[in-house]
């Protein structure tokens, strides 16, 4: 008996260390656990990122939400991309001047203006939430003016996804690429995106074998890039020789790597796991970005440093930020978002941006250029470790 009792202070950090699988319990299922299988609650009923979630693991077929939603092996590096932002406090400061905050979203990637430091993650085949499929992802950044990066593997074509951009040609989009050993092939590709409007290519590189997806597996929705592929810093710079396009480094996962990038002469790279799809193991997008401001923070002046996965939240955005990340990507949550419908990626993007904004005021930042390390605890207090 008196062993169980010294066990009992430790067993709320242990039972805080993985509250939850897919989204937290704030009350939706009280509220919204009556809306029938198959349907959708309304939209305005949808209060936060994570409740897009809940609403479309009711609303898709089982194999199409598993697509989205599947992680490698145990699924233990995308349970940590979700929980890893909650190990670390913020240090609010009080008695600032708040009230322009919203007015200091806008960012810069690349070169191009946006009007949030966030963006839509290159995720394939959206037409498994919605006949429109990406065509709802372009109409919604377009209208919100954030940046749309489709991947190879959509559902629409390269030619379908810039067709839905508005005729004017003031849209900017990327285009995310898997790439073969044919060279040909490659130099096409990358002739026909640029010739489509694309500001900017996105190479993939965390991907370079079959991801270990177990829950995918049993439902027959495995990766789309499933062979072994031939990629090394020589290949990149063949790349960049291919394309007057910059070509954008996603998938990086170390700060060795991002030394490499700068020496390689990138333009801007993506810290990011595949959304915990690929390699189980591997380390969250905010813990790569602590490992480069505790051992090289010049490197954030040195490229543009972008970031993707497990984001939620405009609090979780804010960390990223703090670190010195540029702009940070999300992909699950728009996809979940899309089975609404472009309103629904609107809908997505409001949330992201008021979040972001409301936090920063009660943080006590009060413009979003001026935020800095110092407002976070960098220190793993150990509730969710």
């Amino acid at each position: 008996m008196r062993s169980t009792l010294f066990l009992l202070p430790f067993l709320p950090a242990a039972l805080a260390s993985r509250p939850f699988l897919n989204e937290p319990d704030t009350g939706i299922e009280d509220v919204l656990g009556d809306t029938p299988a198959g349907t959708l609650p309304d939209l305005e009923r949808i209060v936060g990122l994570p409740d897009f979630e809940w609403a479309a693991r009711r609303y898709m077929n089982a194999s199409s939400y598993t697509y989205y939603r599947n992680g490698a092996a145990g699924e233990w590096s995308y349970r940590n991309n979700l929980e890893a932002y909650g190990r670390f406090r913020f240090k609010p400061r009080m008695l600032v001047d708040v009230t322009n905050i919203e007015s200091t979203l806008p960012t810069t990637i690349l070169g191009h203006n946006f009007s949030a430091p966030f963006y839509i993650s290159p995720c394939a085949r959206g037409g498994l939430a919605h006949p429109e499929a990406e065509k709802n992802f372009v109409k919604a950044a377009y209208e919100e003016d954030i940046l749309y990066i489709p991947s190879l593997y959509a559902s629409l074509s390269v030619d379908e996804i810039a067709a839905a951009k508005p005729s004017n040609g003031s849209q900017t989009i990327f285009q995310q690429v898997y790439l073969t050993e044919n060279d040909t092939e490659t130099k096409q590709l990358f002739e026909k995106v640029e010739k489509l409007g694309s500001k900017a290519i996105v190479f993939t590189v965390d991907s370079a074998a079959d991801g270990n997806r177990h829950r995918a597996a049993r439902y027959g929705v495995g990766s789309a890039d499933s062979s072994y592929t031939y990629i090394t810093w020589d290949y990149y710079k063949k790349l960049q020789n291919m394309t007057s396009l910059p070509v954008v480094l996603k998938g990086i996962q170390s700060v060795e790597d991002v030394k490499l990038a700068v020496a390689h002469g990138a333009p801007a790279v993506i810290l990011s796991n595949h959304g915990g799809r690929q390699l189980d193991g591997t380390p969250s997008p905010l813990e790569i970005a602590l490992e480069i401001h505790e051992e090289a923070p010049e490197l954030f002046e040195q490229i543009e440093i972008y970031a993707d996965g497990g984001v939620r939240y405009g609090a979780d955005v804010l960390k990223l930020l703090a670190l010195g990340v540029r702009a940070v990507g999300l992909g699950r949550p728009f996809m979940f978002a899309n089975t609404y419908g472009v309103e629904g990626v609107r809908h997505a993007i409001q949330l992201l941006k008021h979040e972001i904004a409301i936090d920063a005021g009660n943080l006590g930042v009060g413009d979003l250029k001026k935020l800095d390390a110092s407002y976070v605890k960098w220190t793993n207090n150990g509730w969710y470790s």
